[in-house]
């Protein structure tokens, strides 16, 4: 597939491995009151990939961070699989963040003291587990950071470094994988090599991905873009292309 052009092709919605209901964000009080998120309802696909868009201020980095039990929300209900994120202590959610969801940043987050080896086996350090052989080799190869597992960060270009926070994402073979931006730091090269990783966790891997973007080429590598404006969901778009895409935000700037 190239990126742009058109996305993947799925027969249908797929059964959803996080489940959000009703959920608002609320910050301040007041006349400073600022609603984030505004009663959102939405299902994320298992084994799919999913962009969601949207302005500045409508609400996806947010949506992405109480998805993924880095941020709390004021009311409403994420369902990961059979747990309801709001009913678990802290000690279960942080087993959770790190057995069952993984995370790729915009600004690569490598630790800069560790090679890459080291920075894609952390979570399971920290775990005291041991990667599976065969699973270290697979994902290694597919992101293709093989022989460069015994430099650090910064001996690695930036497409290098988020290959690596791929690699450390998918290592714990996780439900879901949230990625927050990860391209806007990346010329269009190296971005597009990083979506195509992103693009072959799905369909070879049967990998879960949320992806937050504002960049229709990039959405144009997912199966479903989801929009959100003020907080709310404002419709969705299966098998995306860069010209549907940039249709759709077109009609939602112009009220349509």
């Amino acid at each position: 597939m190239v990126a742009g052009e058109v996305g993947a092709v799925r027969a249908g919605p797929v059964a959803p491995v996080v489940v959000v209901r009703d959920l608002t964000k609320v910050y301040g009080t007041g006349a400073g009151e600022v609603r984030a998120l505004d009663g959102v309802s939405l299902d994320l696909g298992g084994a799919e990939f999913t962009a969601v868009m949207g302005p500045s201020g409508s609400g996806k980095s947010t949506l992405m961070h109480c998805c993924a039990a880095l941020d709390t929300p004021t009311s409403g209900q994420v369902l990961l699989g059979d747990d309801d994120l709001a009913r678990l202590d802290d000690a279960r959610l942080t087993r959770l963040r790190r057995d069952r969801i993984g995370f790729v940043f915009q600004s690569f987050n490598l630790v800069p003291t560790l090679s890459a080896e080291e920075n894609v086996a952390l979570p399971l350090a920290i775990a005291g587990r041991r990667p599976d052989p065969a699973w270290w080799d697979l994902v290694v190869d597919a992101v293709g950071i093989a022989d460069r597992l015994s430099h650090r960060p910064q001996q690695l270009s930036g497409g290098q470094q988020q290959r690596v926070a791929v690699a450390r994402a998918l290592m714990s073979r996780p439900t879901v994988v949230f990625a927050d931006e990860p391209t806007g730091n990346l010329d269009s090269r190296s971005g597009a090599e990083v979506l195509a990783l992103l693009r072959r966790a799905v369909d070879e891997f049967g990998q879960s991905i949320v992806m937050v973007t504002h960049d229709p080429v990039a959405a144009a590598w997912t199966d479903r873009v989801v929009f959100l404006a003020d907080g709310r969901v404002a419709g969705e778009l299966r098998s995306p292309t860069r010209e549907t895409v940039l249709a759709r935000m077109a009609d939602h700037e112009r009220g349509a």
